[in-house]
């Protein structure tokens, strides 16, 4: 396997990790609003996320920045042809930031709904414009010759890419739920358990509607196999839920992002971002990598850092474990 190849599958991986992660986040915040019916539930909720969300954030980090340094000219093309959308989802993260930090500032019951809303708003955003840039990453963008962008935001916002941003959400919403139900006791916990059943069958749907849409646009034998896994991933996640296996639902809802974002990475291989203007133009693994050179720096800088970054993020997840409820909240 050449360098080329090597670090599209780590840029792949690293993405697969932040959405597997940040994707349950996403969920309880979308949430918050739904089942959290006063403020000490809407705690509960956010303290099942508090101790992680921003490792979790970590990995956008790191799949943005191995972009820059291992495919430079994809990193420049897909920032400035996706300027308005990566744009909102950094404006809409801030938001979720400071949401976190300032919502316990002031004992205000109109001071903590006004920054619960910027959290669901900074969760529900980038959980649907995140498909809808993957989407059209697999679709492809009108490039020319010097694989310069030049649509509008408009050629982004097609069904096909819509279609995958609600699949996104929708995703990430019953990742979340299930989440809750494994890290919550009591009354939101038997809530989270009936929602994640009733967004599991629109979830379902939508998921599978357009993995069929991707396959019949770039599908590949290896593709179809994916797209059966997601949706039989999902399927099991659903009855696991059903019997109370949280943990196995878990699981599933996990594979099932991990499986989803697989496909849209298999299925763009070996291009970065297609061209819909000429497929001459499209940028690939070849044509916009750097340097070898630079890419074998960059391969035991990966190799020698990765493990630490991973042993400490395991050691946050075992450290904060317990479920949680409106007991352990302090008055």
């Amino acid at each position: 396997m050449d360098l080329t190849t090597g670090w599209f599958l780590v840029i792949a991986a690293l993405w697969i990790g932040y959405f597997f992660l940040e994707g349950f986040d996403f969920g309880v915040g979308a949430l918050l609003p739904v089942l959290g019916r006063d403020d000490t539930e809407r705690r509960v909720l956010i303290n099942t996320i508090g101790p992680v969300w921003d490792g979790n954030e970590v990995w956008l980090l790191a799949a943005i920045g191995g972009t820059f340094a291992a495919f430079p000219e994809w990193y420049a093309s897909l920032l400035s042809g996706f300027y308005l959308p990566v744009l909102l989802i950094v404006v809409s993260l801030i938001l979720r930031v400071v949401a976190f930090d300032y919502r316990g500032k002031r004992p205000s019951a109109a001071w903590r709904r006004g920054w619960d809303r910027c959290l669901m708003f900074g969760s529900v955003t980038p959980a649907f414009v995140w498909g809808v840039v993957f989407a059209n990453l697999v679709r492809g963008v009108p490039l020319d010759s010097r694989h310069e962008f030049v649509g509008s935001v408009l050629d982004l916002l097609n069904p096909y890419a819509l279609v995958g941003g609600l699949a996104t959400l929708l995703l990430f919403v019953l990742h979340g739920a299930v989440f809750l139900v494994l890290k919550t006791r009591g009354r939101i916990r038997s809530r989270a358990r009936v929602l994640a059943g009733r967004i599991g069958l629109a979830t379902l749907a939508t998921t599978g509607g357009f993995l069929l849409w991707t396959q019949l646009h770039r599908g590949t034998p290896v593709t179809w196999i994916l797209a059966g896994a997601t949706v039989a991933a999902l399927v099991a996640a659903l009855r696991a839920n059903r019997y109370g296996r949280e943990g196995w639902a878990f699981v599933l809802t996990g594979a099932a992002v991990v499986a989803l974002i697989t496909v849209l990475f298999t299925a763009l291989y070996p291009a970065v971002l297609p061209s819909t203007m000429d497929s001459a133009y499209s940028l690939t693994t070849t044509n916009a990598a750097a340097s070898p050179y630079a890419l074998r720096i960059m391969t035991w800088v990966a190799a020698l850092f990765t493990p630490f970054v991973m042993l400490y993020q395991a050691w946050t997840y075992w450290v904060f474990r317990r479920r949680i409820d409106v007991s352990d909240i302090p008055a």
